[in-house]
């Protein structure tokens, strides 16, 4: 699988150590930044992974920054994401299982390393429910994004 991975300052620790751990589960990695903690703007690393994902250039996306609160409001702005913040193992695979999120948000400031290990490794590996119930719902927040997108 070909994951897209981005961070701002306040992440980009924990992206640099995920990115080989990653690698280690046999996915490609494509390393967005940022590389080191100089101020930069979190929306623009979201632009960069999610456009990733909405050209199919990457499977799935991965977005870090100091809660992961700021990253998931700008992914989620981008037609076609379904960006899941998360911080525990059971949000991780539900997130998948129910709403076939296709960008995760971590915050470095709020777990380590190794919980970040096992939320990632849960979240890539879980499928979407093939349920009506979850299609149904899935569907119905695309129509949402539909709706309210705005149209030149």
């Amino acid at each position: 699988m070909k994951i897209a991975i981005g961070a701002d300052h306040a992440g980009y620790r924990l992206k640099d150590e995920l990115v080989g751990f990653i690698q280690s589960l046999g996915h490609e990695v494509k390393d967005f930044g940022a590389f080191g903690p100089e101020s930069v703007d979190y929306p623009d690393y979201a632009s960069e992974v999610c456009g990733q994902v909405v050209s199919g250039e990457a499977d799935k996306g991965i977005l870090i920054c100091g809660t992961g609160i700021g990253m998931t409001i700008a992914a989620n702005k981008i037609p076609g994401i379904r960006c899941a913040l998360v911080h525990d193992l059971f949000s991780a695979k539900a997130t998948r299982e129910h709403n076939d999120s296709n960008v995760l948000s971590l915050g470095e400031r709020v777990i380590g390393p190794g919980v970040a290990q096992e939320i990632v490794k849960i979240w890539l590996e879980t499928e979407f429910s093939q349920g009506e119930r979850h299609k149904n719902r899935v569907n119905k927040v695309k129509q949402l994004e539909e709706k309210h997108t705005l149209h030149p």
